[in-house]
């Protein structure tokens, strides 16, 4: 396949975006309401009621730094496991001593009802705590000053269905990883946004709103190059009907130059299997495409993300 659309420059850019991920003002999105229930909260909570101001205050001054950011990365991706949010929090130190931090963070997180643990783990029982899936509680959505994925509404905690779950914590490995890459110094990530902070609105041919809703959009800089992507995360739980369908949303977007002209350039759509024969399956769906539109695609192995977009000038 051709190069990938690329902006050429340096991308030395000050405040790397793995510092910002660990000071917790990484860039951030609200949640999707899709494929969501919220659960019934405990302790006398009103999943419809905004917790009360002078609470709020106190548990602001109850957090650290690293409190904070542990927040605000569970507002950006929506869920995380207790192992994930060692990686992207809790560095330094022997493995032992991670661990006991991790545990203790998680814990206290717990305590002052600004996280909530969800009642499934990954990765079996031996897993502990770091097996454990975290979402951010109706008030820790208040002491940011965000809202619930329904608006206004404060929730204390969404969950979704087991297979939900699933692709969203495949999206915020695909961030951690891509945070240990930049502290390694392989890649410089310049920006990531999750869902729905990545999706894109444009007219339909009907004259209505189109809403293309990519996994996450990322912009990644590789020694001079910089790269821009529109992620779609694959769990090969979708037809070849809605896989082409997905591509012809990307087409239309294309075709509108709206993307082009905000941002000089339209991201190669990477598309991440967990198996070969799925990324197979993939490219022979984007080969069925209009010859002119299959450049915009990409197609690879989840496990091998890092080391696409790593590569020299992003060239597969």
């Amino acid at each position: 396949m051709t190069d990938w659309p690329t902006k050429r420059g340096e991308t030395g850019a000050t405040g790397r975006t793995a510092d910002r991920a660990e000071q917790g003002v990484a860039p951030t999105c609200e949640t999707s309401s899709q494929d969501t229930t919220t659960l019934e909260p405990s302790g006398g909570y009103s999943p419809t009621s905004r917790p009360a101001r002078g609470r709020v205050e106190r548990l602001r001054q109850k957090l650290s730094e690293r409190d904070f950011a542990v927040l605000g990365s569970l507002h950006k991706l929506r869920l995380l496991t207790g192992a994930q949010i060692a990686r992207l929090h809790v560095v330094g130190g022997s493995t032992a001593t991670q661990a006991r931090r991790t545990r203790a963070l998680l814990q206290r997180l717990s305590e002052l009802n600004v996280v909530v643990r969800l009642g499934r783990r990954v990765g079996g029982v031996r897993a502990g705590s770091a097996g454990f899936i975290y979402g951010l509680s109706g008030y820790g959505q208040a002491v940011l000053e965000v809202d619930g994925p329904t608006g206004k509404k404060r929730r204390r905690v969404w969950e979704t269905s087991p297979p939900h779950q699933r692709h969203v914590l495949a999206v915020s490995e695909l961030f951690v990883q891509l945070v240990e890459a930049d502290r390694d110094g392989r890649v410089d990530l310049l920006e990531f946004q999750a869902e729905p902070g990545c999706w894109r609105r444009f007219p339909g041919a009907a004259g209505g709103v189109v809403i293309l809703k990519p996994d996450a959009a990322l912009c990644l800089g590789v020694r001079a190059v910089e790269l821009a992507v529109f992620i779609e995360v694959d769990m090969g739980s979708e037809s070849t009907p809605t896989l082409t369908k997905k591509c012809q949303a990307y087409i239309a977007y294309w075709r509108s130059g709206i993307e082009q002209q905000a941002h000089d350039v339209f991201p190669v759509v990477l598309w991440l299997a967990e198996a070969t024969r799925r990324v197979d399956q993939l490219a022979e769906v984007i080969r069925r495409l209009p010859h002119e539109t299959q450049a915009l695609f990409r197609v690879g192995l989840l496990s091998e993300t890092i080391h696409l977009l790593s590569a020299e000038g992003g060239e597969q």
